[in-house]
């Protein structure tokens, strides 16, 4: 594995934490705070409802003795007014409770999604380099859902199950004591079926989980990488990667089944001896004289009811095991901590002028053998553009990594205006410092929305104005529906260069007194890099201007050059200066002028200027049209501005 600059990442991966349940538990019911008023009404509503079912099998009972066994018309109607009420009650009691438990199920799901989100989102660069992106997804939702199970709607099952048990073995034993206590007998079986099966449902969860994040993971960087696939032909190839995974999750899947089914299986053969147990107790008792059919048929009810309850509480234990493995999986992500948080006294100065300093930085990827950066210094004054550039790995990514603080150095320290970065709470430090990222960032929505994420509730004038200065409203007003036109990271509306131009409108929007600019120019083709240069330049006017680039096309424009390799400076000077030194600089750029793919074309005149014709084909080759009816030539097949 490799970071943006080349510094590799030499560590394994951590296993997923084994946590028991109770621990688990314990780790997430503080989310469960405001809710709890709620559960305890669910709770409530759960011991009403079994009351009034315990109620109508004794009435059942006094309907069989009383109006049925005897044929008594005159003996129903009284009985069956009162199970009827209790019926309607009960009805509506269950209708409330599981209303108000579906209603905090998922509040609590909600809460502990953003809860999880909230914390991914502040963890660092490397952290999202070990995991696939795909297996996080799986976390944020199936493993979310799963801790709700255990959290909340198991807490609300085992009441529920737990008062309705208890109800039916209270009023059991008020009917015949004896009978019931020789048929509890064989209750604490289906504790130990639990038992024995809950460490394998444990373990296959675990796997499932897993598996499931691993399909997610395929298909995932599959289709994000559609273009690569179908142009290598690798539909096999992913296919084979897809099958793999779906082979451990479906053996998982399976086993699962398995279990759970011999589980309800066992359970079923311990149900229908306590049931005969009770039929042939019951029928002698019958027999003898101490006991009339309905109170064994009540019995019996109370038994039928009693069962799944009970039976209830044991397959909770193991939904609430097999719970436990998504809730380690989610335990892992929370206890890795960010690599920077807030200061506990913030300082208080205003915007800063824009001075960045670097003073003797030594900076370690976490879990890396070697430094990226060692004892780096170096200064750029508000109006300077320094450019950073050297051989891929040198480090120059991460000198950008800390800039916007993603990290803090080992050693030494960053500044701005004299002020250590580490004083900055982080929303106002990258408020002063705009990051345009090798990738452009690109929200599904519309260009407006994609511009305004610059300044949250800048007006239409203000994005447009800056879209303007980014060369990018020409080409946006030509869009199906103008600004309003929505996009997606995958949308094949805008090109490379569009794409650029409306983060460099972003950038403009944002206004920040430091700019670091990452490979601005990377993936964009000659014609697209070249639009892409003016408003870049218009960026940088007045601005504090960190560029790190291998495009050493607007060197010569720039205030000073750093070449770094191995994370030192190993030169710096201005454009001119450095080619005549001969040193590391002049190789590097010597490298590119004799590269094959030149992008020297930067520096060629903007749209509507002459064009030198290409020594392979005739000039005025038409490769298409624009919306406007110009002609589009050959090597210009960007969308209209790109």
């Amino acid at each position: 594995m490799e970071y943006d600059d080349g510094e590799e990442l030499e560590y394994e991966y951590a296993s997923t934490p084994t946590v028991p349940a109770r621990t688990a538990f314990r780790r997430f019911w503080p989310l469960t705070r405001g809710l709890r008023r709620w559960l305890l009404l669910v709770w409530l509503c759960t011991v009403l409802a079994a009351l009034a079912e315990t109620e109508a099998v004794l009435l059942f009972g006094d309907l069989t003795d009383h109006a049925l066994q005897k044929g008594s018309p005159a003996a129903f109607w009284s009985p069956a007014g009162k199970w009827l009420v209790i019926a309607v009650v009960g009805a509506v009691v269950a209708y409330a409770g599981n209303s108000l438990a579906a209603w905090v199920t998922e509040r609590f799901v909600m809460r502990l999604r953003e809860h999880v989100f909230d914390h991914v989102q502040q963890l660092p660069p490397h952290f999202f380099q070990r995991h696939r992106q795909g297996d996080l997804l799986s976390r944020l939702t199936g493993d979310v859902e799963a801790i709700e199970t255990m959290v909340v709607s198991g807490l609300v099952g085992a009441a529920s199950a737990a008062f309705s048990a208890l109800f039916y073995a209270v009023a059991a034993f008020w009917l015949r004591w004896d009978l019931a206590a020789a048929t509890f007998v064989l209750a604490p079986l289906f504790w130990l079926a639990a038992r024995r099966f809950s460490g394998s449902i444990k373990d296959v969860s675990r796997e499932g989980r897993v598996a499931d994040g691993a399909i997610t993971s395929v298909v995932e960087e599959s289709l994000g990488n559609i273009v690569l696939t179908q142009a290598y032909d690798r539909r096999d190839a992913e296919r084979r990667r897809l099958h793999e995974e779906a082979s451990a999750w479906f053996r998982a899947s399976v086993r699962s089944t398995r279990l759970n089914e011999a589980y309800e299986q066992l359970v079923q053969v311990i149900e229908t001896v306590c049931v005969l147990a009770v039929i042939g107790i019951g029928a002698w008792e019958i027999s003898t004289g101490r006991m009339t059919l309905g109170q064994l048929l009540a019995f019996a009810a109370f038994l039928g009811y009693l069962y799944p309850p009970v039976r209830g509480l044991a397959q909770l234990g193991l939904t609430v095991t097999a719970a436990t493995a998504g809730a380690e999986r989610l335990i892992e992500i929370l206890d890795v901590r960010p690599s920077v948080s807030d200061p506990r006294r913030a300082t208080e100065a205003g915007r800063p002028d824009g001075t960045v300093e670097v003073r003797g930085v030594t900076f370690r990827y976490p879990g890396a053998e070697k430094a990226a950066l060692e004892d780096l210094s170096f200064a750029v004054s508000p109006g300077e553009l320094v450019i950073v550039t050297g051989p891929s790995g040198a480090g120059k990514s991460t000198v950008s990594k800390l800039l916007l603080r993603f990290y803090d150095p080992d050693f030494g320290d960053v500044l701005l205006d004299g002020v250590p970065l580490r004083d900055f709470p982080l929303a106002r430090l990258r408020a002063y410092v705009t990051l345009l990222p090798q990738e452009t960032l690109v929200l599904r929505d519309t260009v407006r929305a994609n511009i305004a994420c610059g300044r949250p509730g800048a007006s239409g004038q203000a994005i447009e104005e800056a879209a303007r200065a980014a060369d990018a409203h020409d080409f946006i007003v030509r869009l199906p529906d103008g600004y309003d036109t929505r996009v997606d990271p995958n949308s094949a509306r805008l090109s490379g260069g569009q794409l650029q131009r409306l983060a460099i409108a972003r950038a403009i929007l944002r206004d920040a007194p430091v700019l670091v600019l990452d490979e601005p120019t990377t993936g964009l083709d000659a014609m697209a890099a070249r639009r892409v240069v003016k408003p870049l330049r218009r960026l940088m006017t007045g601005r504090t201007t960190i560029m790190i680039t291998h495009d050493l096309n607007l060197a010569p424009d720039a205030d000073r050059i750093l070449v770094v390799d191995r994370g030192r400076i190993v030169e710096t000077g201005r454009h001119d200066e450095l080619l005549a030194r001969g040193g590391a600089y002049a190789r590097l750029h010597r490298s590119q002028n004799n590269a094959v793919t030149d992008t020297g074309e930067l520096r060629m005149p903007l749209w509507g200027e002459a064009l030198p014709r290409p020594a392979h084909e005739p000039y005025g080759t038409v490769s298409g049209y624009l919306p406007d009816g110009r002609p589009l030539f050959r090597g210009e097949e960007a969308w209209p501005g790109g």
